[in-house]
């Protein structure tokens, strides 16, 4: 689930990006894996988002959201849930080390 705190105010400019997005013209359903799905489907399934993400415009804009939400499900911004927590701990090691 998102951590709805961290989420941006209601504010259209805090949101609008997300009208540019290429995956507004794909299926939800690519971006999001069903429960049990494992190996090449799924491999497959994250390959065909992460293409749709590589064309898009705001993909940098959508990382960002999805790292500051801590969006635990989905392929957001061309990474995975997977990739975003990798992402997550080296920037609090990197922020442990700089204090």
């Amino acid at each position: 689930m998102t951590v709805i705190s961290r989420l941006p105010g209601a504010l259209e400019e805090e949101w609008d990006w997300q009208l540019d997005g290429a995956c507004r013209a794909a299926d939800s359903q690519l971006f999001f894996h069903p429960a049990g799905e494992r190996g090449q489907a799924h491999e497959e399934r994250d390959r065909a988002a992460k293409a749709v993400c590589a064309r898009c415009p705001v993909r940098e804009r959508c990382l960002m959201h999805a790292l500051a939400a801590r969006e635990r499900y989905g392929v957001w911004g061309g990474c995975t849930e997977e990739e975003r927590s990798g992402m997550l701990r080296r920037r609090r090691r990197n922020r442990a080390r700089a204090r």
